[in-house]
């Protein structure tokens, strides 16, 4: 028929014709070309395979559960800003059922430490009386004395409990109320135990939740000084973002923020502070497993994450040999991985020893399961250090932190 009606009726035909199929339906159109615009396989996907055959081993019978924490809904912490209109923004919060789990920490401890300390003297009066003598009753403990700073205050919802926090206001002076992050990234920060007049570094600064958590403890305000730095140039900049939202100015203006390689830092300023937080570049597996953007498990980026425990090794050196001698540094990621874990602290530690002839201790962090185990979900099969793992009840983390002592 086409033939008959000529080759402009034919071809009008043609074109009812693909009218009549729909533009849904037409096939051949083009075809994705797959080798050029994406990857076979998924990086999250790639990134869950290497994490079930290392972590299954790890972890074991609890890897399931941690699996399935990492696969769901992050769950955050409102981060108190100690510049702003503090009581407005803590009615606020406390309206909403949410609850500092710093402070409710301490109180049961000390609570706890109180009713241990009554019990030790009932007992020792009663052994006191010896063949109708009266002997001074037994020493009590001392009051107790959580080496974190009570300043920082992080408020969060209990657990089973998925309520997300607005975004934070700002008060009449520009300065928003509350900083949202994971609240089991505090962690380090408390570690660390900084005091007003510290002299403090933060090798691996950006993006900056730790770095303003740091800047609670009155740090910058009564004769402290806080050096943050971060390699990446347009990650120092949202570090300014974040002073310049939470921060007022004459206390930022103090902060010295620079852009050096932290693996260089020790040429810098070496045997300079009293602490230092070396929160390295990891695998940031929540990151991994549910985001393609920036995934360090895509295939070009497969001999970056394969040096990453080297770059860890290299930037704990550095913030090692930049703390005072007695001072403390406390090395963090946000990886379950051992490799980039415990193994980076105990070979820190040997190169501390042989190449440099300084002695390194790993102080015990045990206490902080016990503060926090209300809040946190811990590992209890760290050699060295603590490790928050995520939870569906309590969906934090991961976040590993382990804390050093040059001596």
């Amino acid at each position: 028929m086409a033939a008959l009606l000529g080759g402009a009726a034919a071809a009008l035909l043609r074109r009812g014709a693909g009218a009549v199929l729909g533009a849904g339906q037409r096939r051949h159109r083009h075809k994705e070309k797959w080798a050029t615009t994406a990857p076979r396989i998924p990086s999250t996907r790639l990134a869950l395979h290497h994490f079930d055959t290392s972590y299954s081993l790890h972890l074991g019978e609890l890897w399931p559960s941690v699996r399935a924490g990492l696969l769901c809904e992050q769950k955050y912490g409102a981060l108190l800003n100690n510049f702003s209109a503090v009581d407005h923004v803590t009615q606020e919060l406390e309206l909403l059922n949410a609850t500092d789990f710093v402070s409710e920490a301490l109180q049961k401890a000390q609570q706890s430490q109180r009713g241990v300390a009554a019990r030790e003297a009932v007992r020792g009066s009663q052994e006191g009386c010896v063949q109708g003598r009266t002997v001074i009753q037994a020493e009590t403990s001392p009051p107790f004395r959580a080496s974190i700073s009570p300043k920082i205050k992080c408020y969060t919802f209990p657990r089973g409990d998925i309520t997300r926090f607005c975004p934070a206001r700002p008060d009449i002076l520009g300065l928003l109320g509350y900083y949202l992050m994971d609240a089991a990234s505090l962690l380090p920060v408390l570690a660390l135990d900084v005091q007003q007049d510290d002299l403090v570094l933060d090798l691996c600064a950006a993006p900056g939740g730790k770095t303003l958590a740091l800047l609670q403890t009155g740090l910058c305000v009564n004769g402290g000084h806080l050096a943050a730095n971060d390699v990446s140039i347009s990650r120092t900049k949202r570090l300014h973002q974040i002073f310049h939202k939470y921060v007022p100015k004459e206390v930022r203006e103090t902060v010295s923020v620079t852009s050096y390689d932290g693996r260089d830092w020790q040429d810098v300023e070496g045997d300079t502070f009293h602490k230092v937080l070396v929160d390295v570049p990891c695998t940031t597996d929540r990151h991994s497993a549910m985001e393609e953007d920036n995934n360090i498990f895509h295939k070009r980026r497969t001999k970056e994450r394969q040096m990453l425990p080297m770059l860890q090794l290299q930037l704990l050196m550095a913030g090692i040999l930049s703390a005072k001698p007695g001072g403390d540094v406390v090395y963090s990621t946000c990886s379950l991985s051992p490799l980039q874990n415990e193994c980076v602290v105990e070979r820190a530690v040997e190169i501390a020893e042989t190449q440099f002839n300084i002695s390194v201790h790993v102080e015990d962090l045990s206490h902080f399961r016990t503060l926090f185990q209300d809040t946190f979900s811990f590992f209890s099969g760290c050699r060295l250090g603590e490790l928050v793992l995520p939870h569906l009840t309590a969906n934090f983390g991961p976040m590993y932190f382990c804390k050093l002592r040059r001596m």
